[in-house]
């Protein structure tokens, strides 16, 4: 799993409406909450995306973007985008190369079967492209505005 300090694993994903997004492009411009969840348009993950999609306007007074990854297509992403309103950019990992950079494609038990899914887990990455906090395993309840206290601890 990665840490805090670590520099952040570079990709490039693409998006709800397949366009590529590269984390490097952010690098000297702005930071980052880059949060994994498990599906798209499950209880959970509609909570998390939701509460981020609200305190969007905040996160980027502070000079930050969200982005969203689950193993979920562009297709599955642009229906749970427009069914719930959401705006912060969702990013395909179909094959699971990036969860798995990022340590949250792990092995999960779910009444006594054991299988590979993803830790819902958030990254907190600086303008300099530096892993500033690594939060495996969180509740989607309230997460958003935990995360935009850590950010506003920032600069």
């Amino acid at each position: 799993m990665l840490q805090a300090g670590q520099a952040a694993p570079v990709f490039a994903l693409p998006d709800a409406d397949m366009e590529s997004f590269e984390l490097s492009a952010l690098r000297g411009k702005m930071h980052a909450v880059l949060y994994f969840y498990p599906k798209d348009d499950t209880p959970g993950c509609t909570i998390e995306a939701i509460d981020f999609t609200d305190h969007e306007d905040e996160f980027a007074r502070l000079g930050c973007v969200i982005l969203g990854v689950s193993r979920d297509d562009c297709i599955s992403h642009a229906e749970f985008r427009d069914k719930h309103g959401l705006s912060v950019r969702l990013l395909a990992d179909t094959e699971g190369d990036v969860c798995k950079r990022y340590g949250v494609w792990q092995l999960k038990e779910k009444e006594g079967v054991k299988r590979h899914g993803i830790v819902r887990s958030t990254f907190i990455i600086d303008r300099k492209g530096v892993l500033r906090h690594a939060l495996y395993g969180v509740n989607p309840k309230g997460h958003a505005l935990e995360v935009l206290a850590l950010v506003k601890q920032m600069d």
